[in-house]
């Protein structure tokens, strides 16, 4: 084999893991090539938990370069590390959390919240650290939805640091953790950013890879204080197939572009109904809006999820869908999705640079 080295990372450029959307070349996860005269040393590095994923990289990898190895041992490392990402205009991190991640969507009804929760719940089945942020200070859902009992509250530190209740081993944040069911929130739009910017500000988050904010429907004032105020490293727009759906998701895109926020992808929810009697599948709402959509803004489709009743009555009851029922399709479905919104993430200011070296290291 003339050049064993090359010949590898040729190989290793025809690995496309599903999280990730390239090749592990342009991913620019290869830390360490070493080939000698016995051993080939070889060491990647992920941007994302691999706890789940280990096995089946290892497999992939191997099969891979196992052609290639001429009589040489592999000391294949996996690793999976997951980094504080830029968030837009050079924005300083908050205490406690690495990455912000927004989840919004253009319109209300289109399943956003408990998307939110499902995407955080399988994000921590991954392994990683996982808080969320309620950031509808209007009508909060997430201590409903995560089956926290009525009238908890968050801890208090130094009278000044609310610290968050936990469920379903992640941390929670909300408004309403602070009012009753029975007090409606009545606010002008300036008095609800400065809820929000207090609960972010005033919140000891503990060690968060992902700090999920479920955003309320819209482009007003709680997005514009989010994107003043708040690093977000990146964003996920939920929507259905409908096309009153499609046309104000087009919306939070673009407002996303006007304040540099990265839209990580789209989740396509109630995307098809199953017929819970016969397995009949019927797009009740329209048939590809997301793939479309994602198409048109050059993103990701996350995931294109089912309408199924389970899925509300699991959130309403306090139990989301992937803790409920965590071996079942749709649960794949979110951990799939969760799974590749932590790989698109993680190649934030990495991938070009990474085509860069290796076009570089393919010249000599």
């Amino acid at each position: 084999m003339s050049n064993p080295d090359y010949a590898i990372r040729q190989a290793l450029a025809q690995v496309v893991p599903d999280a990730l959307g390239c090749d592990l070349v342009s991913a620019g996860v290869i830390r360490q090539l070493e080939v000698s005269d016995d051993t080939v040393t070889l060491a990647v590095q992920f941007g994302f938990s691999l706890a789940a994923l280990e096995h089946t990289y290892r497999h992939l990898i191997t099969a891979a370069v196992s052609p290639l190895l001429d009589g040489r041992t592999l000391a294949l490392t996996l690793e999976g590390r997951i980094q504080t990402h830029r968030a837009q205009n050079q924005m300083s991190s908050l205490p406690g959390v690495r990455n912000v991640i927004a989840v919004a969507s253009g319109k209300g009804g289109v399943g956003k919240s408990t998307t939110a929760v499902n995407l955080a719940l399988a994000l921590a089945s991954e392994g990683a650290r996982v808080g969320m942020l309620d950031a509808d200070v209007f009508g909060p859902s997430l201590p409903l939805m995560l089956g926290l009992p009525a009238g908890t509250r968050p801890g208090v530190r130094e009278q000044k640091y609310f610290i968050p209740p936990r469920a379903h081993g992640i941390q929670v944040m909300s408004m309403g953790f602070l009012v009753t069911e029975d007090t409606p929130v009545v606010w002008r739009g300036p008095k609800a950013s400065g809820a929000l910017q207090q609960l972010i500000g005033q919140t000891d988050w503990d060690d968060l890879d992902y700090l999920i904010v479920d955003l309320p429907p819209g482009t007003g004032d709680i997005q514009l204080t989010l994107a003043q105020r708040v690093p977000v490293t990146g964003a996920v727009i939920v929507t259905t197939p409908q096309d009153v759906a499609l046309l104000d998701a087009r919306k939070g895109i673009e407002m996303f572009r006007k304040v540099g926020i990265s839209v990580l992808g789209v989740v396509e929810n109630m995307a098809v109904h199953l017929c819970s009697q016969c397995g009949h599948a019927d797009h009740v709402f329209g048939e590809g809006g997301g793939a479309r959509l994602a198409e048109q803004y050059q993103t990701t489709l996350l995931g294109s999820l089912p309408l199924l009743a389970g899925i509300r009555a699991q959130a309403d009851s306090g139990t989301p869908w992937v803790a409920a029922r965590p071996d079942s399709p749709e649960a794949a479905l979110y951990i799939n999705a969760a799974r590749r919104l932590a790989g698109r993430l993680s190649l934030q200011g990495r991938g070009q640079q990474a085509i860069v070296r290796m076009a570089m290291q393919t010249t000599h």
